[in-house]
């Protein structure tokens, strides 16, 4: 079975953005899904409100580093409160599109964004 990924999501996989451990990060966070084994841990830097850094390591499969890679750039720069309201959708029509059986991947990024977040405000 052939998954037909998009340039955008072979180039955010073959060369992610934010991938790595934010040493002195605010919160850090782990998401997994146990029916594929894909796995995402997230570290956050936050100044007055608002994303300066969001990092990534992944366990898992192009899509999951793809997604991950892109929703770490598109919230950079948010304030908190805009990145709890961000939405999968959002991943999947940035990258072009995604195969049906890969869209679990896109909720799981954002999963771990809300997770991280919670963490980060756990601490405040």
């Amino acid at each position: 079975m052939a998954l037909n990924y998009t340039k955008k999501t072979l180039e955010h996989f073959l060369h992610p953005k934010n991938i790595g451990e934010i040493e002195d990060a605010d919160a850090v966070a782990e998401v997994g899904n146990m029916v594929c084994g894909d796995q995402l841990s997230f570290s956050i830097k936050v100044e007055k409100g608002i994303i300066t850094d969001l990092k990534f390591l992944s366990f898992g499969c192009a899509s999951n580093i793809a997604t991950a890679s892109i929703m770490t750039e598109k919230v950079k720069g948010m304030t908190i409160e805009e990145a709890k309201a961000f939405n999968w959708q959002e991943i999947v029509d940035d990258l072009g599109g995604l195969p049906k059986q890969k869209i679990h991947c896109s909720i799981l990024a954002v999963e771990g964004l809300k997770k991280v977040i919670a963490e980060y405000e756990k601490k405040q």
